[in-house]
């Protein structure tokens, strides 16, 4: 290999090259492999690229980090199989495509043949795989480029169908739910990836609902002290002596219907208040939502508040299995005190936090 140069004034692009042609013609990439025929292998599948768009610095950074875990194994004794792959599925390849040939619904897909636009598909996927391939190479990103893995072939769809029988053969697939983001008009769930393709901030509608309390309820809680008098001298205040409502804020006014509970914060600070007719309980923090003027009755934890019932505000879950768990005030970690009323409603198949409440509290779905 010809000494790097003492001249200041280097030519990097052509000393680039002068080293590539050198790695190249001496094939020290596949030598590596080689001279560690017989070690302890180390096998590396990159996380594949999607091929269709062109390559950028982000991912000089990405493949420069997984390079250096594959030399230092190398340096370490191992045989280290670096596998190039190309991702040819997903909505960035339909996008690019659909861009082009001016579809814009299911419909239109449709009309134009699911077998022709799987074509366009496939003729898309690898557009720029030479410039993925040059860039590749020239930052010394060490992987196999000539039989690399491409999820649109048939072998490898095949491995996956495998790998799936091995797994319900040994009994480690199971039916059940989990919380996605979905398209409407392509019909598809979508990955966190996806949803950042098209974000924008926007104004989120959001209602601060009553929930009346079930009759024949109380609770052991403090008179108005401080905070620390919290847990001690505790008074019983019938809270259901009089119209008591749990005040509840939500963004997602629409999923009221499937409301299972309501979600405190275990050491939140909760009063009861009395504004006009009305007694209500909220966070002490977000005081600052009622409009009318209030008198502080009572105070109490968010642990205190867990276990009462409430009246739903739609009957929805009247006739389903687990409804004797529904309707009920449970703790959640995520609750907070910088906005809303510090009361959380609940709909379990509409948010990973409302079904990780769910199910640890087995609510209805």
């Amino acid at each position: 290999m010809a000494k790097f140069p003492e001249n200041k004034n280097l030519d990097l692009p052509a000393l680039d090259a002068e080293i590539r042609q050198w790695w190249e013609s001496e094939r020290v990439f596949e030598r590596c492999g080689e001279l560690r025929a017989d070690a302890p292998v180390f096998t590396f599948y990159e996380g594949p690229p999607t091929a269709n768009g062109r390559p950028g610095i982000h991912h000089v950074l990405g493949r420069s980090v997984k390079d250096v875990f594959c030399r230092y194994k190398t340096m370490r004794g191992f045989r280290v199989d670096r596998k190039a792959g190309w991702d040819t599925h997903g909505l960035p390849v339909e996008i690019e495509v659909e861009k082009e040939l001016g579809l814009k619904s299911r419909e239109d897909i449709e009309a134009y043949g699911i077998e022709a636009y799987n074509q366009a598909c496939r003729a898309s996927v690898l557009r720029y795989k030479t410039q993925w391939d040059d860039l590749t190479r020239r930052i010394g990103y060490w992987v196999d480029l000539d039989a690399p893995y491409v999820t649109f072939s048939n072998e490898y769809i095949e491995s996956v169908w495998w790998l799936l029988k091995q797994l319900w053969d040994k009994e480690l697939i199971y039916k059940g739910y989990k919380i996605h983001w979905y398209s409407p008009g392509t019909g598809t769930v979508l990955s966190s990836h996806e949803v950042s393709l098209g974000y924008k901030e926007v104004q989120d509608p959001s209602v601060t609902v009553r929930f009346p309390l079930s009759a024949k309820q109380s609770i052991v809680s403090d008179p108005i002290e401080s905070e620390q008098s919290m847990g001690s001298d505790t008074i019983d205040y019938a809270i259901i002596d009089e119209r008591v409502s749990f005040l509840a804020w939500t963004t997602t006014p629409w999923t009221l219907v499937s409301n299972a509970a309501l979600a405190v914060g275990p050491k939140i600070k909760y009063v009861k208040v009395r504004t006009g007719d009305e007694c209500l309980i909220l966070a002490e923090a977000r005081l600052s939502v009622l409009e009318d003027e209030y008198e502080i009755l009572a105070t109490m934890s968010g642990a205190e508040l867990a276990g009462l019932r409430y009246q739903p505000v739609f009957d929805h879950f009247a006739n389903v299995e687990g409804k004797e768990n529904a309707w009920q005030v449970v703790t959640a970690d995520f609750v907070s005190t910088e906005d809303g009323t510090g009361i959380v409603h609940i709909a379990p198949a509409f948010g990973g936090d409302d079904y990780a409440v769910g199910q640890t509290n087995n609510l209805p779905l």
